[in-house]
C-alpha cells in the first residue's frame, strides 16, 4: 500500500453530497483492497457553509484545502442562496478556493463512450471515439480583472466595467501543461483567442507560439478563433486533440464540448496548481454538472462524473495511472451493460438509482480484482 493521501472532501450542495457519497465508497474500496490509502477530511462550502457560518468559504477549511494533497469537489448553489449578498454567493466558495490555491489550469476531458455515442446532441459518426482535452486558464482574464464594477455616469446612465488582462507568465504556464498533456495524448494543441480584436489575445498567440517554438517543437501548434472554434467543435470535434484558451472562452468552450458526450452527469475536471520543489502540485477535482437542485434527493443524480473525477484525482495527483484506468474501465463496463441513470436513460437500457449506479461500479471493480 502506498503512503496516505490526505483528501479534503466537500460535498457542497444540491445533488453534491449524493455523488460524493457514492465516491467515497469508491475510495473505501480502494483503500481495503490495498490500492490508496487515504487520510480523509470533509468541510462545508457554498450554500451549506453559509447556512452554518454566513460565508460560502470559511478560513479553517481554506487552511485545510492549503494542507491537503488533493480537494475532492462536489458542487455549490442552488434557488435557496439566491438573495444572498453577491459577494457571499455559494459560487464564490469554489471561486476563492481556486485563487487561494493559485488553480490556474482547469482540464476539462470531452471523451465519448462508446456506449453512450448515440446520446450525444450530434450525429453518432461524429462523435464516436471523440476523446479531447480543453484546458481552460482559471485565475486570470475578465474574471478576475481589475478595474470591475458598475458605476453611475454623471448624466444618471450606468456603466458596468470588466477587464480582460494577462500577462507572459499567466500563458506560458497554463500553455506549458497543454503541451505536457499533447506529448502524452495525439501531440497536437490548439490555442484559441480573439487575436484578431483583442490585444489580450495578441499577446495570448505570442507567447503560446514562442513557448511551443522554444520547448516543444515535436509538438503540433495551431491557432484558431474562439467564434470558430466554437463552430468547430459541433462541425467536426475529433479535429481536436487538447485546446488551450483563456479564462472566458474555456468557459464557454467546455460547456460546448460537454454536450458531445451526452450528459453533463458524465464530465469530471481537474484544476490544477505550479508544481512545487518536492514535485507535488496543489488540485481540486470535481464534476462539472452543477448542484442541479431540481433532482437533490431524489436519487436520480448520476455519479459517474464525480467517480470519473476521483479517477482523475488519481492520475494526475498520485501518478497512480493503472488504478485510475481501473476507475474508469469499471465506469465504461457499467455502461455497456446498459445501466442508466435518468440524464443518460435510453430506449432499451436499465433505470438505476445513484446508488445502485455506485452499486454496480463496485461490483466491476470486484470484478477486476479476482
Amino acid at each position: 500500500m502506498t503512503n496516505r493521501k490526505k483528501i479534503l472532501v466537500l460535498p457542497g450542495d444540491g445533488i453534491g453530497p449524493e455523488v460524493m457519497y457514492e465516491t467515497r465508497r469508491i475510495m473505501n474500496w480502494m483503500e481495503e483492497n490495498g490500492a490508496v490509502s487515504f487520510e480523509i477530511e470533509e468541510g462545508l462550502v457554498g450554500g451549506a457553509s453559509i447556512d452554518e457560518h454566513n460565508v460560502p468559504l470559511t478560513d479553517a477549511v481554506l487552511d485545510q484545502a492549503l494542507s491537503s494533497d488533493a480537494i475532492l469537489f462536489g458542487a455549490v448553489g442552488g434557488p435557496k442562496w439566491a438573495s444572498v449578498e453577491f459577494d457571499k454567493r455559494p459560487e464564490i466558495g469554489i471561486l476563492k478556493l481556486r485563487q487561494s490555491l493559485d488553480l490556474f489550469a482547469n482540464l476539462r476531458p470531452a471523451i465519448v463512450f462508446s456506449a453512450l455515442a448515440h446520446a450525444s446532441s450530434l450525429k453518432p459518426d461524429l462523435v464516436t471515439g471523440l476523446n479531447l482535452m480543453i484546458v481552460r486558464e482559471l485565475t486570470g482574464g475578465v474574471y478576475f480583472g481589475e478595474p470591475r464594477g458598475i458605476e453611475t455616469l454623471p448624466n444618471g446612465d450606468r456603466r458596468a466595467v470588466n477587464t480582460q488582462t494577462y500577462t507572459t507568465p499567466e500563458i506560458v504556464r497554463v500553455a506549458r501543461i497543454a503541451f505536457e498533456l499533447a506529448r502524452k495524448r495525439n501531440g497536437r494543441v490548439c490555442s484559441v483567442e480573439k487575436a484578431n480584436v483583442m490585444e489580450s489575445g495578441v499577446l495570448w498567440r505570442e507567447e503560446v507560439e514562442t513557448l511551443q517554438n522554444s520547448e516543444y517543437p515535436d509538438v503540433e501548434l495551431t491557432h484558431m478563433y474562439a467564434d470558430n472554434a466554437a463552430m468547430q467543435l459541433v462541425r467536426t470535434p475529433k479535429q481536436f486533440d487538447v485546446i488551450v484558451t483563456d479564462n472566458l472562452f474555456g468557459d464557454i468552450l467546455s460547456d460546448c464540448a460537454s454536450m458531445l458526450t451526452g450528459s453533463l452527469g458524465m464530465l469530471p475536471s481537474a484544476s490544477l496548481g505550479a508544481v512545487d520543489s518536492y514535485g507535488s502540485r496543489r488540485a481540486l477535482y470535481e464534476p462539472i454538472h452543477g448542484s442541479a437542485p431540481d433532482i437533490a434527493g431524489t436519487g436520480a443524480a448520476n455519479p459517474l462524473a464525480m467517480i470519473l473525477s476521483f479517477a482523475m484525482m488519481l492520475r494526475y495527483s498520485f501518478d497512480l495511472g493503472n488504478t485510475a484506468d481501473l476507475v474508469e474501465s469499471s465506469v465504461s463496463n457499467v455502461l455497456n451493460a446498459g445501466l442508466r441513470t435518468d440524464d443518460i436513460m435510453q430506449e432499451g437500457k436499465s433505470r438505476v438509482t445513484t446508488s445502485e449506479m455506485g452499486d454496480a461500479v463496485l461490483d466491476f471493480l470486484d470484478q477486476k480484482n479476482r
